[in-house]
């Protein structure tokens, strides 16, 4: 799923204009400058447009690490491609 991380990065480098932002499972709001309380609904609201998905209250804010939102956001991904298949069937 590199074009997910790919597209998930385009999306925090937007949030936070920043080009130079990388991340991994491991990166946490301390590791971006200006990743606070604000930002990080900002954030997921993008997530949520970009990917055309939706993330419960305890999900949105519950996520320890990039690899917490990435595991989540690749399931709701999956189901959402799996609902769009059902529905052309």
């Amino acid at each position: 799923m590199t074009d997910l991380w790919e597209e998930l990065t385009s999306v925090f480098r937007m949030v936070f204009d920043n080009s130079q932002i990388t991340i991994n499972e491991k990166t946490t709001s301390s590791d971006i400058v200006g990743w606070d309380s604000f930002s990080h609904i900002n954030l997921i609201s993008a997530i949520e447009d970009h990917f055309k998905i939706e993330f419960t209250q305890s999900e949105a804010y519950n996520f320890e690490n990039v690899g917490e939102l990435i595991a989540t956001l690749q399931k709701k991904v999956k189901l959402l491609i799996i609902g769009n298949s059902s529905a052309r069937s």
